[in-house]
């Protein structure tokens, strides 16, 4: 897919904080990429230089190839849907959809039939003459998003804006908006600190910390294969343990060499290793690797999870079989369920974001 949107060595200063740190992405035509970190990451940061709410300290923002970074907001192609929707209590839900296409002086006849297409899109049709305060949380979210499809921007930024929705709501919706950027085909930026709803939703995942991109991938990749302990935290649940590795394809940890896929590292070099819950296996003693005991057990409804003490570390496991409290268990992982992470990686760099993109698509 061609590059549509593209961020080069971006800096944010405020005052003497850095808030954005050599930032460096880019964002494919019709691709549906997602911010991902914690509050004070710098995801809002960056989507509001990107709609030009925000100018970088550093850096340069192109769209199509061409710097935008002198363009204003409304001469940019694209809309900006926010978590408080900033809709019109004394217009109807019409009137709020139409509201930019007046601006842009289309005819009534035109306006009509764009908000009669855009409501058939959004779930919404027969409600264009109900006021806004009369409609659901979602309902609203709705509008928000047809009042900025229906100018049919070449991208739409939307920051967070399932956050004020109940769980079950806030689910429908994560496949509803995936169902009309697919419909639509233009280019969605996403910002949320909801894993799942990243992993839902998202093409590519771009994993930011401190002002840095961590991590860019498919969601799979960023889940099977996170790059660093703080990724693997974030994205789902892992058990992180320290260790080293003697050899190529041989890694030790709980006093224990076991198979592994890794290559690259230093004779005993030092790293972290992330196995997820559900990748360790219960075992019988004869047929293990570590043993244990187990100390917890929680049913989950899809899977028991059980905590077991092995070589003073907790694991955490996953499991459609129960063992129960008190029993020793045997533990047995997969040479390719172990992944090795070095200790220190620097995003910083301005090359290091841009080669971890491209490593995804090739």
């Amino acid at each position: 897919m061609p590059r549509l949107i593209e961020l080069k060595n971006i800096v944010k200063d405020f005052g003497q904080q850095r808030v954005l740190d050599y930032i460096n992405l880019y964002i494919n035509q019709n691709e549906f990429l997602t911010l991902l970190g914690p509050s004070g990451c710098g995801k809002t940061t960056t989507l509001r230089i990107i709609g030009g709410f925000e100018q970088p300290t550093g850096g340069d923002l192109y769209f199509n190839g061409e710097s935008i970074l002198r363009t204003p907001p409304h001469k940019r192609q694209l809309n900006t849907v926010f978590q408080k929707y900033a809709l019109f209590p004394n217009m109807n839900v019409a009137e709020n959809i139409a509201f930019g296409l007046k601006i842009k002086k289309m005819s009534r006849s035109d306006i009509r039939d764009s908000v009669k297409k855009i409501l058939e899109l959004v779930n919404l049709e027969g409600y264009e003459n109900r006021s806004i305060t009369s409609l659901s949380g979602g309902q609203q979210q709705r509008v928000a998003i047809a009042r900025a499809l229906v100018c049919k921007p070449a991208v739409l930024l939307l920051d967070e804006p399932l956050g004020a929705l109940d769980l079950k709501l806030r689910k429908e919706m994560q496949v509803e908006l995936k169902n009309m950027q697919q419909e639509v085909g233009i280019t969605f930026v996403y910002v949320t600190h909801d894993q799942e709803e990243a992993l839902t939703m998202s093409d590519t995942i771009a994993v930011m910390n401190e002002g840095q991109i961590l991590q860019i991938g498919r969601p799979e990749d960023i889940y099977n294969e996170p790059k660093s302990a703080f990724v693997a935290n974030f994205i789902g649940e892992s058990n992180i343990l320290p260790g080293f590795m003697p050899e190529d394809r041989r890694v030790t940890f709980s006093d224990v060499t076991f198979e592994c896929i890794d290559t690259g590292f230093a004779k005993d070099e030092a790293v972290d290793i992330v196995v997820r819950p559900e990748d360790v296996e219960i075992v019988s003693e004869a047929d293990s690797q570590l043993t244990g005991i187990v100390t917890s057990v929680i049913f989950k409804g899809v899977h028991y999870e059980m905590h077991v003490e092995a070589h003073d570390y907790t694991w955490k496991i996953h499991s459609t079989v129960q063992s129960p409290a008190g029993a020793m268990v045997g533990l047995a992982i997969k040479p390719d369920l172990i992944h090795v992470m070095r200790k220190k990686i620097s995003p910083a760099n301005p090359e290091t974001s841009q080669s971890m993109q491209e490593d995804t698509e090739s």
